[in-house]
């Protein structure tokens, strides 16, 4: 981008450079450019590449004069001018050949990053030297003689170089046409023509400047009438007497034959950048473009790859230009000389421009790394993407703006292949026309109908969304013809500058919608600058948890890469280190005041905080800027003149640019006159290192505007100047702002209750699908939002950047004063009765858990904190309304007027608060994952057989949906255990077990239960089983499934366990010794209801999903179901002898696997089964778990789920003599028709892709 140019110039130009042909050094192959990168070609490329006709090689080029020798502040590159100036050296032509000038621009980046922009015009002369035409007759004499061979050989696969014609073959005869083709150059009938370059070396990007004023020198030297003055009149006229135009000005200049105007951007717009965009969406397309811009974002490698050269530079200046406020950090070659090449290798991100010959395609270019790589073929219009590309926020919304600013200027958001053929037949476009044409049938009032974007799939998904949305077209507004305004320069050029600035303040209002409060999230550093610069890689700058937490969560996969960019990192030191608007950079500056109108406006009209697409709306301002200055311009500098020249100096060859007169060239002026009369003197500062980044700079009398400006946005936006009003106006004027707090935050409560119990209130069939669209997650951070406006409301004085933060810090300290015992300690009853005593509802408590949390670093990410914990916890209306019942603090802190001393109106904002407890949100859990929670954990065992005598240790291990412990052990005496471990997240499973040790290491347990020590949530792990050898199953451990207790008291009693529910093991155990044992009926609806549920599991959006351990393990879950099935009709056991289900399939799995070894004839289809059945038994049997006969079965049924077996076992099991053995005649299994409707009903599993919690599986190795 243009903001980096680093010259302590203000002249416009620092160099005048011609490059061509050097005669005396005659001709050098340019071998480099051969061997761009390897081609997997058929031929084998040698020495000079003779196999090229002489004619299509390149030449090495020299600088063949530069003007001046040197400037003190930007030293001539010569190597790096020569290089980029004609990449790929000399070309020659004949008379035959196609020979217009073309223009290219280039880049030369310093090593202190700073930028130099060079502007090149290569043109063809005929070569008058005889030595070289004889070397190129000679070169194709050595060609013809080897290319004679191969025609008299028989014909064999040849490489593309043989298969493209030239011009000259396709009318030939075909026996004369390969002939032909290698005696292309005749020097008695052949005229040879060589490439030249004229170029300018400027410290900023003037493009289309530059490129006017080198196509009228060249255009002097080719007219058959001589220009009114000696070309060095015009070259010294551009190099020492045209200035840089200041900030927000105009300049006009005389070039040889018309004027040269160029405009640049004051301090409180974007950047200078001159290059057309229109060029670059007719290559790509809008989609495409924005792909290239996602990937430029999150810094991912990209390689641009054209034919020509200044489409590399345009493609590349418009996407970093785009980028605004942000600036790419890394490696950036727009233009990538042949001798470069190895920059291709970097492991780092770069923006690269790859020069193509024209006639080899995408498949045979190898590149060195092509994993994380964004390749632009921009002369076919397509773009190779990385995997797992996040999505650009907003991307269709954002495609249809700029679609929608495109067809205004009639360009097509597709690309379009015939983009640089039909320019012209465009150009004379205009959607004023289009307006005024009623057969076109009222295109402008509706631009979405356009012919031109009605094939298009893009526009169409964007018509249907604004159909959906409701939203209306008819305010894009055309722009202004240049013909109407009077413009001092070019119209195609007025058309460029107006699509230039809807583009690009479409894409930076994008930023500024997405970081409008970036600032209360950047962490200021507590020592000198100088430090914090030393240490600058151990510090955080920025608190991204608090930042991503606030964010919708499409945005997320997003933003949380590009807040690990280098590229954000810079804009947030940058920010860090500028305090006030003197030391800002130019970028910062323009962002920080559009994100600060942003919210000067949020403040007087407070809207929902939401994902809703907000449109640019300075469009109009921005583009008028551009307009006054090039309606009227503002500076003229001098007029070429004669120079000091002698007799007969200053004449030139017609058709030839001559080597200029360089001791005219070589010094300026001696005195500053043209400076003093065309120029301010601030142009001018004498210290050359201000000079260097003079026009990042407001002037005085600017500064004073723009400070003045502010101040009366302040303020008719924010709040008014109280003191100046009577007491009936300030009331009035206040009692809107109440009004308005209250109505948003009636709507906000709703709309989040809506979003939340959405789906359930559709299955009811109140409202439509469409409002659960709302991401949680914006909802809850546009409360937060809401919550510090009530907040900052009639404050006395602010302090720190959250108001509601500041309000219960002052809470806390002065309570803390007041309570001798510190409040919020968890204070445990001795009541046996009450396994799990409640955590005490304590306000300050749950601050203390927020100001323990490290990764939290800003007061608006910990108040943020505490209202998703108070949410997650139900006690927000609570928790506020014990703030508030401080009335001398709220009195001390807060005016009269506030909201939050209107009684009436606080008790119905905390009424509407209250309103969020009746649905259940895990904000907290669920954002902020990675930081310390204790938990705790009691093991509860039968009253009746209590655990007194219990010699044995047991242990734990317990599983969320984030993480697992790992075992923990437990003391005997106790059964209880604190210990703090990173977010498990929602809790699933407890693995408990003991190490069977001591005299009495039997052990009935009725459940476990455990609690977050911050959010209170309470988990129930229902066990109902012994643990010990020679008891129940010989168990030594089971996995225990839990559920959240809900409360189901009243809201302003302390939360408490309800009573325990029945567990699924104590069902199981009941189901089978009960005589009242479940009929086939009853066992099939069981069956169906844990299928079913498993189906519903999957056919919700994953965020809405539950556990899936509860459906395959909890009660009246798959395995309960299937435990049905198989005890159904199970032959009684002898006395004191307990068989289970999992001894009769082990007896199966020896009979199976006996009948494989007898090779007994079966299909393939029952040995497969047969051998995957006795492999997952084998597995699970040879376990060094200890998980008993139920534990095994539970694993057993879990896994042939995941695997999509369980079918195909109960198809085998149903016809497997051991089963007419074990089981009585009426039982499920021996019924055909009832055992074929259970298998049809396990099928419907095979479309989901089941994934187990590690708890489950632990120790399995399948």
């Amino acid at each position: 981008m243009s903001t980096g140019f680093s010259s302590s110039s203000c002249r416009f130009a620092d160099y005048f450079v011609t490059c061509g042909l050097d005669t005396e050094s005659g001709l050098e192959p340019d071998e480099l450019f051969f061997f761009p990168l390897s081609f997997s070609l058929s031929v084998r490329i040698s020495g000079e590449n003779f196999e090229q006709s002489p004619l299509r090689r390149t030449f090495k080029s020299k600088v063949l004069a530069h003007y001046p020798e040197n400037v003190e502040w930007n030293s001539f590159d010569q190597d790096a001018v020569g290089m980029l100036c004609m990449p790929k050296g000399l070309s020659f032509r004949t008379q035959t050949d196609i020979r217009k000038p073309q223009f290219h621009s280039f880049i030369i980046t310093r090593e202190d990053g700073s930028r130099t922009y060079g502007f090149a015009l290569t043109f063809f002369e005929e070569v008058t030297s005889k030595q070289i035409c004889s070397a190129m007759q000679t070169l194709y004499h050595m060609h013809n003689a080897e290319q004679y061979d191969i025609l008299h050989t028989p014909p064999t696969p040849r490489s593309p170089e043989d298969t493209r014609p030239t011009p000259q073959q396709l009318h030939a005869a075909p026996s004369l046409s390969r002939l032909q083709r290698f005696n292309s150059y005749d020097i008695s009938r052949d005229t040879l023509y060589v490439s030249k370059c004229i170029c300018l070396i400027t410290p900023m990007a003037f493009a289309q400047a530059c490129r006017r004023v080198l196509e009228q020198l060249h255009q002097a030297v080719t007219s058959p009438q001589p220009p009114p003055l000696p070309l060095e009149s015009y070259v010294y006229n551009v190099l020492y007497e045209v200035p840089l135009p200041p900030v927000g000005r105009s300049l006009k200049f005389s070039g040889v034959y018309g004027p040269v105007v160029c405009q640049r951007p004051s301090t409180a717009e974007l950047p200078l950048f001159d290059f057309p965009l229109q060029e670059v969406f007719e290559l790509l397309g809008v989609e495409n473009v924005l792909q290239l811009f996602t990937c430029a974002l999150l810094e991912i490698q990209i390689l641009l790859y054209s034919q020509h050269y200044q489409r590399l530079m345009t493609v590349a200046e418009s996407i970093t230009a785009l980028m605004f406020p942000f600036q790419w950090q890394h490696v950036y070659v727009p233009i990538l000389p042949a001798s470069l090449l190895h920059f291709l290798d970097a492991p780092v991100p770069y923006l690269m421009g790859l020069h193509s010959n024209g006639q080899d395609d995408r498949t045979k270019l190898e590149l060195p790394q092509e994993a994380n790589l964004c390749f632009v073929d921009i002369d076919n219009h397509f773009i190779e993407l990385p995997e797992d590309l996040p999505q650009f926020p907003n991307k269709l919304e954002f495609i249809q703006e700029i679609s929608e600013v495109l067809l205004a200027f009639g360009i097509s958001s597709e690309a379009n292949p015939q983009c640089s053929e039909g320019q012209a037949k465009r150009r004379g476009f205009r959607s004023g026309d289009m307006a005024s044409d009623k057969r076109n049938g009222n295109l402008a009032g509706s631009p979405l109908n356009s012919y031109l974007l009605r094939e298009n799939q893009t526009i169409a998904r964007l018509q249907a969304l604004v159909k959906r949305t409701g939203t209306s077209l008819k305010n894009i507004t055309s722009p202004t013809d240049p013909k109407l305004l009077n413009v001092q320069c070019d119209e195609e050029e007025m058309k460029m500058h107006q699509l230039n600035i809807r583009v690009r303040e479409v894409f930076a209002n994008r930023f500024t919608q997405m970081f409008s409060d970036y600032e209360v999230f950047v962490i200021q550093p507590s020592q000198d600058k100088d430090s914090w610069f030393s240490n600058r890689d151990q510090m955080q700058n920025f608190d991204k948890a608090s930042f991503l937490s606030d964010q919708p969560e499409p945005y997320l996969p997003f933003l949380s890469r590009f807040l690990e960019t280098q590229m954000f990192a810079s804009f947030i030191d940058s920010k860090i280190l500028c305090h006030d608007d003197e030391d800002k950079e130019h970028t910062l500056r323009v962002f920080d005041s559009r994100v600060d109108k942003i919210r000067m406006l949020n403040v007087r009209t407070p809207t929902l905080r939401t994902s809703m697409y907000q449109k640019c709306t300075n469009i109009d301002e921005a583009e008028k800027a551009i307009e006054m200055r090039l309606c009227k311009i503002d500076h003229t500098a001098l007029h070429p003149h004669l120079l000091d020249m002698k007799i007969g100096q200053g004449r030139y060859e017609p058709g030839f640019f001559p080597r200029l007169q360089s001791d005219v060239l070589s010094t300026g002026p001696t005195s500053n006159k043209w400076a003093k009369r065309s120029a301010p003197a601030q142009w001018r500062r004498k210290d050359r290192q201000k000079q260097h980044a003079e026009h990042l700079y407001l002037d005085n009398d600017q500064r004073e505007k723009y400070i003045q400006e502010a101040r009366n946005l302040g303020t008719t936006l924010r709040q008014p100047k109280l003191s100046n009003l009577s007491p009936s106006v300030i009331a009035q004027t206040n009692w809107k702002f109440v009004e308005g707090l209250l109505k948003e935050c009636r709507n906000k409560t709703k709309r989040m209750l809506v979003e939340k119990m959405g789906r359930e209130a559709v299955e009811l069939g109140h409202g439509e699908v469409s409002i659960t669209g709302v991401e949680e997650n914006t909802l809850i951070a546009s409360l937060c939002d809401l919550l510090e406006r009530i907040w900052s409301h009639g404050l006395q004085v602010k302090q720190g950047k959250s108001a509601l933060w500041s309000h219960l810090l002052h809470y806390q300290e002065s309570k803390e004063k007041r309570d001798a015992t510190p409040a919020g300690l968890e204070r445990r009853k001795s009541d046996a009765g009450c396994a799990m005593p409640p955590l005490k509802v304590s306000l300050i408590q749950d601050m203390r858990h927020i100001q323990n949390i490290s990764e939290i670093k800003t007061d608006v990410g910990k108040a943020r904190a505490w209202v998703r914990l108070s949410m997650e916890k139900k006690l927000l209306s609570r928790h506020l309304k014990q703030l508030l019942s401080d009335h001398e603090l709220t009195k001390k802190l807060y005016k009269r007027y506030a909201f939050l001393r209107c009684d009436d109106e606080k008790e119905q904002f905390l009424y509407h608060l209250l309103s969020f407890n009746a649905v259940d949100y895990f904000c907290f859990t669920n954002v902020f994952t990675t930081i310390m929670i204790p938990y705790h954990l009691v093991i509860i065992p039968s009253k009746k057989l209590g655990g007194s005598m219990f010699t044995a240790n047991p242990w734990v291990c317990v599983s969320g949906e984030l993480a697992e412990t790992g075992v923990l052990q437990v003391p005997k005496n106790t059964l209880e255990i604190t210990f703090e471990c990173q977010n498990l997240g929602k809790l699933t499973t407890v693995q408990m077990g003991h190490d069977n040790s001591g005299l009495y290491a039997k052990w009935l347990v009725e459940c476990v239960m455990v609690r977050n020590g911050i959010t209170g949530h309470t988990y129930k792990f229902p066990c109902g089983r012994w643990l010990g050898k020679g008891v129940d199953d010989g168990s030594l451990e089971r996995i225990l499934v839990g559920e959240l207790v809900t409360n189901m008291e009243n809201e302003d009693r302390m939360c408490r366990t309800p009573p325990m529910q029945q567990s699924p093991g104590m069902m199981r155990r009941f189901v089978t010794i009960s005589p009242n044992k479940l009929n086939t009926g009853q066992i099939q609806e069981g069956v169906g209801e844990a299928i079913n549920g498993i189906v519903k599991h999957f056919h919700k959006p994953e965020k809405e999903r539950g556990s899936l351990t509860l459906l395959l393990c909890g009660e009246y879950g798959l395995v309960w179901a299937l435990e049905q099935v198989f005890q159904h009709g199970f032959k009684s056991p002898r006395l004191f002898k307990n068989v289970f289900i999992w001894d009769f399939l082990e007896k199966a799995q020896v009979y199976f696997e006996s009948t494989e070894q007898s090779q007994i004839t079966q299909d393939e289809n029952w040995h497969m089964r047969v051998r995957h059945f006795c492999h997952f038994m084998r597995a699970i049997n040879s376990t060094t778990r200890n998980i008993g006969k139920d534990g095994k079965f539970q694993m057993l049924v879990c896994l042939g789920a995941r695997d999509h077996l369980l079918h195909h076992w109960i198809a085998l099991l149903a016809e497997c003599p051991i089963t007419a053995q074990m089981y009585e005649d009426m039982a499920l299994l021996k019924d055909h028709s009832l055992v074929n409707s259970l298998i049809r009903v396990l099928q419907t599993l095979q479309e989901f892709n089941i994934t187990l919690e590690a708890s489950l599986v632990k120790g399995i190795g399948i």
